[in-house]
């Protein structure tokens, strides 16, 4: 068996690699319509999905918000680069672009909508009359109150006028197809980047009891919305009639690319499923027992076991340090298992950034908290800050892949091997 580290490198790299657009998104493109066809899009990997229709389709008309970082070159398509998670003035005007882009078009043209994770911060056009600033510290105070990613998605989609399929109600009557790289849990086509092309049943008063829930206090503009009629358009409403939702890359699909890896060797392979949430360290206390227990079942000389694990975990900020659910996972991992021998794992989100920071996230090992001790680390202080990539950037253990281009979510895995 290689080392470790180096397998649930490779691992990781597998899965991420299999949700590269430029290996599959031509799959799914059909045959370049005879009217005029857009291309828009927003997300992590909508640049490099871009990249692979143009290879596809030669140059093409369009406009594509990317994050800061994560353009890729093309031939007429515009690519743009915005901020996330907290959106900026820059994805705030080229909103504005792409929906100036899609005026006018008739129901012999043609749509192609390019979605991915991170469309929600970078596809902005607050409701009016909320500021792009009271958006962004409602974006913001969600983001570390522990909420899901759906409960998050369920808020912004109200306090919008592209997200909850009102982008492609600003498209109507053309057609449109919109490929998607599904990055929550569950895939719902609803959720993913808070589906700009999905109509969607929630409700102002339902987006209102989870801010409440979550002690989240709104300014009189956006209370002003929510206590009006939304804009988010509901499924079966005629503006939609004309749209194709398909969801062509997915996590499952990466981690069974993984386990296949996995397997070839040599690996026995647990899969916990891939829409996993909750926050951050309480799963990872959870997957620590998981583990003790599966080592506890080998005998010397059984293969070694791997439990894959994705979905979607959260982080309840408390502390003021520098973290991610994936960072906090795999620290707060390691002080559960207290050096347990044999036992190694990687947690990862497969678009290269874990929380605000530019790290995909970290490999720990039975000598994590040992080596972090002789230079005076505290692995329980540390965690209790939220400061997971500070402690594996002064440590060691920290991954870091750049801009991937593709993003289904989080990848965890645990490498076992008998005691």
């Amino acid at each position: 068996m290689p080392d470790p580290a180096v397998l649930l490198r490779a691992l990781f790299d597998r899965a991420v690699k299999v949700a590269d657009p430029m290996q599959s998104l031509a799959h799914h493109l059909p045959a370049k319509p005879k009217g005029r066809l857009v291309v828009i899009g927003a997300g992590k990997a909508s640049a490099r999905m871009a990249e692979a229709a143009e290879a596809h389709y030669g140059p093409c008309e369009g406009l594509v918000i990317t994050r800061y970082g994560y353009a890729r070159p093309c031939q007429g398509i515009e690519i743009v680069e915005a901020a996330h998670p907290v959106p900026d003035d820059s994805g705030l005007q080229a909103t504005a672009r792409m929906l100036d882009l899609l005026k006018g078009l008739a129901k012999d043209d043609t749509v192609l909508a390019l979605i991915s994770g991170g469309a929600s911060a970078l596809l902005v056009h607050p409701a009016d009359p909320v500021t792009l600033t009271e958006k962004q510290a409602i974006n913001t105070a969600l983001l570390a109150s522990g909420a899901t990613i759906g409960q998050i998605n369920t808020v912004r989609k109200h306090l919008s006028r592209v997200k909850g399929g009102q982008l492609a109600a600003a498209a109507y009557p053309a057609k449109m197809l919109t490929l998607m790289i599904s990055d929550v849990p569950g895939d719902d086509p609803a959720m993913i980047g808070s589906g700009p092309t999905v109509g969607d049943k929630s409700t102002p008063q339902e987006a209102r009891a989870l801010l409440d829930h979550y002690g989240i206090t709104l300014p009189p503009s956006a209370q002003s919305v929510l206590d009006g009629p939304t804009g988010v358009i509901p499924p079966g409403d005629e503006r939609l009639s004309t749209v194709e939702n398909v969801i062509y890359a997915a996590p499952s699909q990466s981690l069974k690319a993984a386990a296949e890896l996995a397997k070839a060797q040599g690996l026995a392979v647990t899969l916990l499923g891939d829409a996993i949430e909750g926050e951050a360290r309480d799963i990872a206390k959870a997957h620590a027992e998981t583990a003790l227990t599966l080592q506890r079942d080998l005998a010397p000389g059984d293969a070694p076991a791997l439990i894959l694990s994705g979905g979607e975990l959260t982080v309840t900020r408390r502390g003021d340090g520098i973290g991610g659910p994936n960072a906090e996972y795999a620290l707060a991992l390691a002080l559960a298992l207290q050096g347990a021998p044999g036992i190694h794992a990687i947690a990862c989100d497969t678009d290269g950034v874990d929380g605000a920071a530019e790290v995909a996230g970290a490999i720990i090992g039975p000598d994590t908290l040992q080596a972090a001790a002789t230079t005076g680390e505290d692995a329980q202080t540390a965690l209790d800050a939220n400061d997971a990539h500070g402690f594996f950037g002064r440590t060691g253990g920290q991954v870091i892949t750049g801009p991937t281009l593709t993003n289904v979510n989080d990848f965890r895995a645990i490498l076992v091997t008998p005691a």
